[in-house]
């Protein structure tokens, strides 16, 4: 995947073994882990293949709808309250967002992402947000 002007290896890790050896935040994570291609220090090529069926492929535009400076981690649903002057700005980057509520406050808005790459993006945003949950 191409994402924040570098390339990334979006990957299922599949080997108990392999697992053990890499320190996980989520042990046995359903889903995908990041790599950024740059940093890929060495590689081995193998003759295994896997087959994974149809119904089960990795959906890319899902997936972007969820992540936020490709920062893997936990599925999880965030509740903020939005202050700043265009809230279509946090739709736009938060393509799971829905308003929850609108007053004279501003927007409490709801989503679902990945990981803590939101924790750095709401930060970013100062006082024209609120952490709810």
């Amino acid at each position: 995947m191409f994402s924040e002007f570098y390339f990334y290896l979006v990957c299922f890790i599949d080997d108990n073994e392999e697992q053990k050896k890499i320190k996980f935040e989520v042990e046995n994570d359903p889903f995908p882990t990041i790599y950024r291609i740059d940093r890929i220090k060495e590689y081995t090529i193998t003759d295994k293949h896997f087959y994974v069926p149809y119904q089960n492929r990795f959906e890319e535009g899902e997936f972007r709808k969820r992540v936020q400076f490709m920062y893997g981690g936990k599925l999880q649903k965030i509740k903020f309250w939005y202050k700043g002057p265009s809230v279509e700005a946090v739709l736009d980057r938060l393509p799971t967002a829905e308003i929850l509520q609108r007053d004279g406050k501003g927007y409490l808005i709801s989503a679902e992402v990945f990981g803590k790459g939101i924790d750095m993006w709401l930060r970013s945003q100062g006082d024209m947000v609120e952490a709810v949950k």
